[in-house]
């Protein structure tokens, strides 16, 4: 069998397996990276600094964040050497740090649907990205920038909830910095574990088997992620 057949093979196993489960998980994605109802009333009763309640909801925020941790997850599938996942981190952090500080202070947002929509595409990208998708098609994407760009709608998806808490002015510039280094800090935990079970699955013979599915699959999440959001956005 052809490497090609075994491909298109993988492919058609994954959209049959992961069409019903996404199907059945709507409801929970649709809801599952908004801000909970008891953190917005906490943020929205303090007055004044307040560093570790915002260093707290920043990592919570990366942690359970889907969306994001889907991209990361397709940014490190294939860097081997740490220098590299060190560069493509950097990229994606400078960009939704930019946006995320700037877009609250000068109080720019974006309809949420919208931004997360787009996020939903950044996993897409990868996804087609990380399978050689647009190299087939003649296609070189500079993958530093698309990662930076990318970063930089995350950020501007996380101001606009950051917005939306309608956090006291009082102690913002603090709050927010502490917010977006707890992100860091969720960022960073969510990553050592990716990369320590990537690191452990490229030594077995199963990576290279599945590799393709994976991010078959991953395509699969981005698309599904981004119908949810454009679906919300007509809704709403």
């Amino acid at each position: 069998m052809t490497q090609v057949t075994r491909q298109s093979l993988w492919m058609m196993l994954v959209i049959a397996c992961a069409v019903p489960l996404l199907t059945a998980l709507t409801p929970l994605l649709a809801l599952a990276h908004d801000v909970a109802e008891g953190d917005k009333a906490f943020v929205q009763s303090i007055e004044g600094p307040a560093i570790f309640p915002f260093l707290y909801l920043g990592a919570k925020h990366m942690v359970t964040g889907y969306d994001h941790i889907a991209f990361l997850v397709g940014v490190v599938f294939f860097l081997h050497r740490l220098k590299d996942v060190v560069l493509y981190v950097s990229m994606f952090t400078i960009g939704h740090s930019i946006t995320l500080m700037g877009g609250v202070l000068m109080g720019v947002g974006a309809n949420a649907f919208i931004i997360d929509a787009i996020i939903g595409l950044s996993v897409v990208y990868k996804g087609v990205e990380n399978i050689g998708g647009f190299a087939k098609i003649g296609l070189k994407i500079d993958t530093r920038l698309a990662v930076l760009v990318f970063g930089l709608f995350h950020g501007l998806g996380l101001a606009t909830k950051v917005m939306d808490l309608n956090v006291s002015p009082d102690g913002l510039l603090t709050n927010l910095i502490a917010f977006n280094v707890g992100v860091e800090l969720g960022q960073v935990l969510v990553l050592t574990f990716v990369v320590f079970a990537f690191n452990i699955w490229r030594k077995r013979s199963s990576f290279e088997k599945y590799a393709f599915a994976a991010n078959c699959l991953l395509i699969l999440v981005g698309i599904w992620l981004t119908t949810i959001q454009i679906q919300g956005y007509f809704a709403s």
